[in-house]
């Protein structure tokens, strides 16, 4: 149960990182173009980071929690941190 809670921590760290450079990709980008898709973008990724450090501190910070919902919870925390894995790669491109 710790190595899987473990797992959620440390993608969820791994997203807040990602985001944390997509947000200054986008930010710079604006600042050069001002196009509304990129302002748009990184008011989405400001949310998603927001998300991400709720969830970092719920899982140093919450009580223990059945088995299944930290399995669920460490799933959908790897498959973000795919996604904005992908993102990330490709806008940095």
């Amino acid at each position: 149960m710790s190595l899987v809670l473990n797992g959620a921590r440390i993608a969820a760290a791994v997203n807040i990182l990602l985001l944390g450079v997509l947000i200054t990709i986008w930010v710079q980008t604006y600042r050069e173009i001002r196009a509304p898709l990129t302002l748009g973008s990184i008011v989405f990724a400001s949310f998603l980071l927001a998300e991400n450090a709720v969830a970092l501190y719920f899982y140093f910070t919450a009580p223990a929690m059945p088995a299944i919902a930290v399995q669920v919870m460490m799933i959908l925390q790897m498959l973000e941190t795919i996604g904005i894995g992908v993102l990330t790669y490709f806008t940095w491109k």
